[in-house]
């Protein structure tokens, strides 16, 4: 099993990149409809779209867990669809949630404004909407990763591979990452990542489920989640009262793939009147 993922700059022609490399590999691509399309036979589709690369308002991430139930849903899709197999990613913060597996190889695509203007004008933008839409992007994608996952979208350390497209065709910058991408040392990484992938996207809509039947936020409850392997939920932390014990479980019943639960939450002492 191996992934690339792509994370590229509005008008650098990284999506073409992207696509010509999982042709020439054989490898799935998973691009804004493809995750759209497994989002919506999970029934995640409405959160999927809701998050599309752009950080929720203020507003939202202070009064509402609706961003955190939505991301949670996110990651799963990606976690899901890595399970797979082979695939090359693009976008919606791959490039992280891989990041732990040895075998992806993570690419950055990027070209100066001047050069990503004059790519958008030769699509067909005029030059005042081009600079605008790239703008745009920039500050939604870069918003985004650091919501998700708090860091700096444009940290090179992220990548394996930078490719500044200001002097690079699109068949060099395809050969550069075809070339590493079949390099021994590239292909000798080998894990067994499936396992991991389904247990790490289930956990997710877990955890998105609880979150939003209202049992990981009050101020007397903390429920942890781990999935020891795939199917198999257990449950730890702390509610009040039997009855939020059993309404996780019964959550978590109802979440597509759980086949067993063993839910080790403790249930706090009742509290006297005035304490």
């Amino acid at each position: 099993m191996f992934f690339i993922t792509f994370s590229r700059k509005m008008g650098t022609n990284g999506s073409e990149v992207a696509r010509r490399v999982a042709d020439q590999l054989g490898y799935k691509l998973y691009d804004t409809e493809d995750i759209e399309n497994a989002a919506r036979e999970m029934g995640f589709l409405e959160s999927v779209r809701e998050i599309d690369e752009k950080a929720p308002s203020v507003f939202q991430k202070l009064f509402s867990y609706r961003p955190t139930v939505d991301l949670d849903r996110l990651d799963s899709v990606i976690y899901k669809l890595a399970s797979r197999g082979n695939a090359v990613f693009l976008g919606r913060g791959s490039h992280i949630l891989l990041r732990a597996f040895k075998c992806a190889l993570h690419v950055r695509v990027t070209a100066s404004l001047k050069k990503r203007i004059k790519n958008l004008v030769e699509r067909g933008f005029h030059r005042e909407v081009a600079i605008k839409a790239i703008e745009k992007s920039d500050h939604d994608r870069s918003a985004f990763i650091k919501f998700a996952f708090g860091v700096d979208w444009d940290n090179p350390e992220f990548y394996d591979l930078v490719l500044n497209m200001d002097n690079l065709s699109v068949d060099l910058a395809v050969n550069t990452v075809l070339n590493m991408a079949r390099s021994e040392e590239i292909t000798a990484r080998s894990i067994d990542a499936m396992k991991s992938l389904e247990t790490m996207s289930l956990a997710r809509r877990a955890e998105a489920a609880l979150i939003e039947g209202g049992l990981t936020h009050g101020p007397l409850t903390s429920i942890s989640v781990s999935v020891p392997e795939p199917g198999k939920i257990r449950l730890s932390g702390y509610v009040e009262g039997k009855e939020n014990k059993t309404k996780a479980g019964e959550i978590l019943n109802r979440v597509k793939d759980v086949r067993s639960i063993d839910n080790q939450i403790q249930i706090l002492p009742e509290r006297k009147p005035g304490t």
